[in-house]
């Protein structure tokens, strides 16, 4: 499949799901996670001030949350009717001063932006992960990197592959001769590899981390979003019932996210980097 093919695949998609999108991340407590441990590293790593660039951040959900803690923010995304979502979102909120600019934009090219524009880079829910081309994952890292000044943090998440074979296992095992390809390649193209999302591909966390580090980036962390609750979504939405239970298991999450044996496997990761050059 042609590149401009999966480009328009990928933005079809999310042209008509923006509103899942904007709901995803507060559905029940199972997805809760993924944005509260981001944002536990987003505050662990920003610096107390600054512009931050949220690039792929869709309809603003990390814009807004930033936006609120007193953080100058430029979203920018591929898809009109993300953006458009994100107007309103951050209108209804009483941001519009902090969010300086909602743009349509790739992150492949960040042309409209100067070299170490930002204090900080954001790059959540896999923007590179809807890029299937090697070579263009790499022009968007070092696109990514340089409009960051330097030593400020970079925040990159994708989608598992590991994390991808487990919800097989899980969730679609009439999918599973899939399974060896999705292993060796990372590749998801609609039709040829399943259905039931768009074009892309998975990471394993040594990928992403030599995706940054060719590009002057030091991993500072890596971080499995899900976590120890990753694809245990009917128990986990269950503990959140029982206040205490919860409190007690997010502590062991964050405590835990960090460890190798849990990144990888976890549904989404995090890359948290460092511009040294």
């Amino acid at each position: 499949m042609k590149d401009t093919e999966v480009d328009n695949m990928v933005k079809d998609w999310f042209a008509a799901t923006s509103r899942h999108e904007w709901r995803r991340l507060k559905q029940d407590p199972y997805h809760q996670i993924e944005f509260i441990v981001t944002l536990h590293f987003l505050h662990k790593y920003l610096p107390e001030e600054g512009l931050i660039l949220d690039a792929g951040g869709g309809p603003g959900r990390y814009t807004i949350e930033l936006a609120k803690q007193g953080y100058d923010v430029v979203l920018l995304d591929l898809v009109p009717e993300m953006l458009k979502l994100a107007e309103r979102k951050v209108k209804r909120a009483g941001l519009r001063r902090r969010v300086k600019q909602i743009v349509e934009g790739s992150i492949e090219d960040l042309s409209m932006f100067g070299d170490a524009t930002f204090d900080a880079v954001l790059c959540l829910g896999s923007p590179l992960g809807h890029i299937l081309n090697q070579a263009r994952r790499e022009k968007a890292a070092r696109e990514l990197v340089r409009v960051g000044r330097k030593n400020i943090p970079i925040f990159a998440s994708v989608i598992s592959r590991l994390g991808v074979l487990k919800t097989l296992l899980i969730r679609i095992q009439h999918e599973m001769r899939y399974a060896k390809h999705h292993l060796t390649v990372g590749d998801y193209i609609p039709g040829a590899h399943g259905e039931g999302f768009t074009a892309a591909h998975w990471f394993l966390p040594e990928e992403l981390c030599d995706l940054f580090e060719a590009q002057g980036v030091e991993v500072l962390e890596m971080i499995g979003l899900e976590g120890l609750s990753s694809h245990f979504q009917k128990e986990t939405n269950r503990l959140y019932k029982d206040e205490e239970k919860w409190r007690i298991w997010m502590e062991v999450l964050l405590e835990t996210c960090t460890h190798p044996a849990v990144v990888g496997g976890s549904e989404h990761f995090l890359l948290v980097g460092r511009k040294i050059e």
